[in-house]
């Protein structure tokens, strides 16, 4: 029996019939695309999976070396698995990271934009050294000016510091629950009237978070505690993402129990309209890996039980 109705209004995108054909792409369609550029994979082993992820970290880091070049990445602090085994590998071949250059996508802020400091449990900065860079040997890492956060302080200039290293080799990321690639929202598309070249050209900047976001994040990072979650970020814009050399972006968002909260937007990311509304779309004008957990590609199903 149908039922019709429109989207809830607070969603920015609310294209019905864009949304109804993404739904329906299937498992076996989903890694079809028309930019041969846009690589779409699905991996079903999540170890594989993390394992794919670490490699080709520490690959562009190794072959950058062996050029005799510097490594310039935007990282996210999340899928998390990899930075262990990237970190492991590092350390058994020795590989020194003197000519990697990192910038983290984000960090969160307050109402007042104010971003948080790195002795909050819940910064990213703290993350990252937990899960990455304090597990790699001191003598390896980085050198400590080579390492980026956006703050309050240095966010007006963050793409520029990004170009002055010589623009990012990679940018990895995922797909948030909004659709948002970094903490860049699909709200503040209205912002820019429908002039998409200035919206892939906008820069880094303080943002508030989406409803959507906060609620994924409460789950997977603050123990479902919506009230944890701070209300803005800093984050970089389409134009650092879209101006990397590469862009790898890995999809991981299983609950377990048949649940993924990334599977619908995994799919109209992918093979929706490109439009400032779901910012991830903007991937798929690009040379991108993305790359899906078999759980995110199965079929998008209505589940009663």
């Amino acid at each position: 029996m149908s039922f019709s109705y429109s989207a809830s209004t607070f969603l920015p995108f609310r294209d019905m019939e864009a949304c109804i054909a993404a739904r329906k792409i299937t498992r076996e369609e989903i890694t079809q695309h028309a930019n041969p550029d846009f690589r779409i994979r699905v991996e079903d082993d999540k170890t594989a999976f993390y394992q794919a992820f670490a490699n080709d970290l520490v690959d562009r880091i190794r072959e950058a070396r062996d050029e005799s070049r510097d490594f310039v990445g935007i990282l996210p602090v999340g899928p998390v698995p990899q930075y262990a085994e990237a970190a492991r590998i590092i350390n058994e071949e020795r590989l020194s990271l003197a000519h990697v250059r990192t910038f983290n996508m984000d960090e969160y802020a307050n109402e007042h934009g104010e971003t948080a400091p790195p002795e909050w449990e819940g910064s990213f900065r703290t993350a990252m050294w937990q899960n990455f860079l304090g597990r790699i040997d001191e003598d390896l890492r980085p050198k400590e000016e080579n390492i980026h956060f956006p703050s309050t302080a240095n966010i007006g200039d963050y793409s520029t510091m990004i170009e002055d290293a010589g623009g990012a080799d990679v940018c990895y990321g995922g797909i948030g629950w909004s659709g948002h690639i970094a903490f860049w929202e699909p709200q503040l598309g209205a912002e820019f009237d429908g002039d998409l070249d200035a919206y892939r050209a906008a820069p880094g900047r303080i943002v508030e978070l989406n409803p959507m976001t906060v609620m994924q994040n409460a789950l997977h990072s603050f123990g479902a505690d919506w009230s944890w979650v701070p209300p803005m970020a800093a984050t970089v814009g389409p134009k650092d993402i879209l101006g990397a050399k590469h862009r790898s972006f890995w999809l991981d968002g299983y609950l377990g129990g048949g649940i993924s909260w990334q599977r619908f937007i995994a799919r109209l990311v992918a093979h929706g309209p490109v439009n400032e509304f779901v910012p991830g779309s903007f991937l798929q004008e690009t040379r991108c890996d993305y790359t899906m957990l078999g759980e995110v590609a199965d079929n998008v199903e209505i589940a009663m039980s």
